[in-house]
């Protein structure tokens, strides 16, 4: 059985999300602050955290530096903020996913089931280095990108980009991790980097550009590479 644990402090939503995950067969334990869910978090392990930002005796993004000093389960955040600097140190600080409230049951469901593959899959064997989709495929070995049977030609920037998406599939990356790690802590407020060198990967990679399947777009938040 799945573990979800749940960190809100409004009764009414604790509830909805408790009849609706336990409906679908998962377990959950319920935290109505980030002490008990840190707490709580250590004696259950769960599989995955459901966290509200707006905790009566901290923020949530304490709960996230908490949790990830110790753990890498899956976070995903439901908040009322709906500022994208908030949902970017919420994202920087370690969570998987951000979720605005109101939300749909569905959307959320939707996006459980998500975290619980990614951390369900199997991790690639040591010394693997391909990287396929039905679109293209990453040798990460050899540097090197291959689209419908030919050599695709990236840039040393484009491969960089590339590299660090595909290592981390389904995980949203920031835009702020992608200019730091690419460009330098001096270029981590440059976003029109990012909007050029994805367009130009999306040429290259993408079946359709203009709707792309693999290399998405988190407005005001980053990019996650889906397989």
């Amino acid at each position: 059985m799945t573990r979800v644990l749940v960190v809100e402090d409004d009764p009414q939503l604790v509830r909805a999300l408790i009849i609706n995950l336990q409906a679908r067969r998962y377990g959950v334990d319920a935290a109505p602050d980030g002490a008990t869910a840190l707490r709580l978090a250590a004696a259950r392990q769960p599989d995955v955290v459901m966290l509200d930002l707006g905790l009566p005796d901290m923020d949530g993004v304490e709960v996230i530096r908490g949790l990830r000093g110790w753990t890498r389960v899956p976070i995903l955040v439901l908040s009322a903020r709906q500022a994208s600097d908030e949902k970017v140190a919420a994202l920087d600080a370690g969570a998987d996913d951000y979720v605005t409230k109101p939300f749909s049951m569905d959307e959320l469901l939707a996006r459980l089931r998500a975290a619980v593959r990614r951390t369900e899959e199997t991790p690639p064997a040591s010394g693997a280095t391909l990287v396929e989709t039905a679109d293209f495929t990453i040798d990460l070995l050899a540097k090197k990108a291959v689209r419908q049977g030919r050599d695709v030609r990236l840039t040393p920037t484009e491969w960089h980009l590339l590299e660090i998406l595909v290592t981390n599939p389904g995980r949203l990356i920031t835009q702020k991790q992608l200019l730091q790690d690419v460009w330098g802590v001096s270029q981590s407020t440059k976003t029109n980097y990012l909007r050029v060198y994805m367009a130009q990967l999306r040429r290259k990679l993408e079946a359709d550009p203009s709707h792309p399947r693999r290399l998405i777009t988190e407005p005001g938040m980053g990019y996650r590479f889906e397989a």
